[in-house]
């Protein structure tokens, strides 16, 4: 025994045998009960040491989160969290997670992208006032473009008739992926959704290796994940259906819905847009938290 290890993948029944190995007769259900006894028990691995070195003005960027946040739920206003879902593959790929069946489920030994009818980009909303979310699922590429169609669907069938006369939106994101703090193809797709919408829109980034804490990732993507949990996903259809039934006993409910534009990869804004752009960078950590701001009627 080396009294530096403080945990051990055996079984109760391994552990009983060396420890008959080395002179003390002992079975598995006594083993159980000493484990007990000293507290040890199966544990998982969690995810919860922060990747990266921790960004100097990470505390003063979640104030100012908070902040925002209490003052538009406050008056009323949306405050919606957005992001990207994990690209799932479409066909009779393995999925990890088991369902109630009567026959064996058979899929590919591989998960070879060619063998399938191509992939599902599902982009997240979750009103954070409401507890309700929202997932628009797309079949080409994951674009600054199509991030802000799927807040513009969301805005045009939900947000405007839960929030009559709302001229302003909180959006809550992470600082990479198509709505990167650093992108000005997101900016500019964002000030053409401001103009679309009449409504200022404003941004706040989690600073970086703190996505875990933008409140979709806890709130929706989780019960999304155990929803779809062993499902084949043979169709786009099919994706649609379970993610669907991702509410919950405690109020959440989610609407799935088929976004079927084609979206490019590799666009760049359009030149003269860092010159004209109408984006209003704040004092305070600008890189952050901006506003779009729409063109005056």
């Amino acid at each position: 025994m080396r009294t530096d290890v403080r945990w051990t993948n055996l079984s109760r029944r391994q552990i009983a045998g060396r420890v008959t190995e080395l002179g003390t007769p002992v079975s598995r259900h006594v083993v159980s009960q000493l484990l007990r006894k000293h507290r040890y028990r199966r544990r998982k691995a969690l995810k919860k040491r922060t990747m990266g070195p921790r960004h100097p003005d990470r505390n003063a960027q979640f104030e100012i989160i908070a902040r925002l946040k209490a003052e538009y739920l406050g008056a009323g206003l949306p405050v919606i969290s957005i992001d990207t879902k994990k690209k799932e593959l479409i066909g009779d790929f393995y999925r990890d997670g088991a369902i109630e069946t009567r026959a064996t489920i058979e899929v590919n030994d591989h998960d070879f992208a060619s063998m399938g009818s191509g992939a599902v980009i599902p982009h997240g909303i979750y009103d954070v006032a409401l507890n309700r979310g929202f997932v628009h699922l797309n079949s080409s590429h994951d674009t600054s473009e199509f991030a802000c169609d799927s807040v513009a669907a969301w805005w045009e069938e939900h947000g405007r008739p839960a929030y009559p006369g709302a001229a302003k939106l909180l959006v809550l994101c992470d600082g990479g992926g198509s709505n990167g703090a650093s992108r000005y193809v997101f900016k500019e797709e964002l000030q053409r959704l401001a103009d679309r919408l009449g409504l200022e829109i404003r941004v706040a980034h989690y600073p970086p290796y703190c996505s875990k804490y933008n409140p979709i990732e806890h709130r929706l993507f989780p019960h999304v994940t155990r929803a779809c949990r062993g499902v084949i996903f043979r169709t786009l259809e099919t994706v649609r259906h379970y993610m669907a039934k991702a509410g919950t006993a405690t109020g959440l409910e989610v609407e799935v819905r088929i976004l079927e534009r084609v979206y490019e990869t590799g666009k760049k804004c359009s030149e003269g847009f860092k010159e004209t752009m109408r984006i209003v960078f704040d004092e305070i950590l600008p890189k952050w938290n901006y506003r779009a701001v729409p063109e005056p009627q």
